[in-house]
């Protein structure tokens, strides 16, 4: 085998993996803006989100404190059903 037959080849085999090499970079770098673009719409989603139930919180501090109100009378309710159930021999 005459020795510019391998360096030739060498340098076939060389370039061919660089090729493939920066064909594979390309991919990568295409697939991660992609997803950049999918985060930046993902991160504008949530500040939405975020804006929109911000005035939330106040309401539902007073919706909680309704239910509590609610289950205080409840609680009153279900003691007089007891109450009623045991003069009543149903308990």
């Amino acid at each position: 085998m005459d020795t510019s037959f391998l360096f030739i080849a060498t340098l076939i085999i060389v370039a061919l993996l660089v090729l493939v090499l920066v064909i594979y970079l390309i991919l990568i770098i295409v697939a991660l803006r992609r997803a950049g673009t999918h985060l930046e719409q993902l991160a504008r989603g949530l500040q939405k989100i975020a804006s929109d139930t911000d005035p939330l919180g106040e309401k539902v501090t007073i919706i909680n404190g309704a239910l509590l109100k609610l289950h205080g009378g409840l609680t009153s309710v279900d003691g007089h059903l007891v109450a009623i159930a045991k003069v009543l021999k149903l308990v």
